[in-house]
């Protein structure tokens, strides 16, 4: 039976789930979801309670929310591409940091981003400021855990969640020089096979980002 990821290649929580089919080698579709497509957009409806992608479909289950689709496909789908540890103590760990990226970098990015949406001419600036305030915040926090952590070039799933994040993050707020190894890692990310097929099949959408895509990545 056919694997397929139900969402859209501009999409932060799509490139996560993306990049670990892609990292464990797991043939599978990307299922666009828009208006051209309204059976992709009817799976999505009837698969979570707020009909959001992605959403993984592996013959008969249905798996949403990206944490939850890296795991199913660490478990089921690719376990030899180590997207977790084995280790339970490891993989708390990693589960935590994951929760990181999504909850205080993905998440005040898309306030920022939600507010240009709202109002491309006049976003709710004391909101914008204190997203971008956030993100700032947890810069600083990761531009220190990142004094011990080195992953290489393994893909993992801080990886999956860090990616996106930080790819669209910079866009909102530019990683300042007083965090070099985060703009390192950050480049780093983006140079990783998985990372950087959903960079390319992003591009074309580059023009629908509200503030503006800036002209490099």
């Amino acid at each position: 039976m056919t694997v397929a990821l139900y969402g859209h290649p501009f999409s932060s929580y799509t490139w996560k789930g993306r990049i670990a089919l892609l990292a464990g080698d797991v043939e599978h579709e990307l299922r666009i979801v828009d208006p051209d497509h309204p059976d992709h957009l009817e799976v999505i409806r009837s698969a979570g309670p707020l009909g959001k992608f992605p959403v993984l479909t592996d013959g008969d289950t249905q798996v949403f929310e990206t944490t939850t689709i890296v795991e199913y496909v660490a478990r089921h789908l690719a376990p030899s591409a180590k997207l977790l540890p084995e280790d339970p103590d490891a993989a708390i760990a990693m589960r935590m940091i994951d929760r990181v990226f999504d909850n205080y970098v993905m998440t005040p990015m898309q306030h920022v981003v939600g507010e240009y949406l709202r109002s491309p001419e006049s976003p709710d600036a004391t909101r914008v400021a204190q997203a971008r305030e956030q993100l700032s915040r947890s810069y600083a926090w990761i531009e220190g855990w990142l004094t011990d952590y080195d992953a290489g070039d393994a893909v993992t799933l801080i990886e999956c969640a860090a990616a996106p994040s930080l790819f669209y993050a910079d866009w909102v707020l530019p990683i300042a020089p007083e965090f070099p190894r985060l703009r390192a890692w950050r480049a780093e990310l983006l140079r990783l096979p998985p990372v950087a097929a959903c960079v390319e099949e992003a591009r074309p959408y580059r023009a629908y980002f509200p503030l503006g895509a800036p002209d490099r990545d």
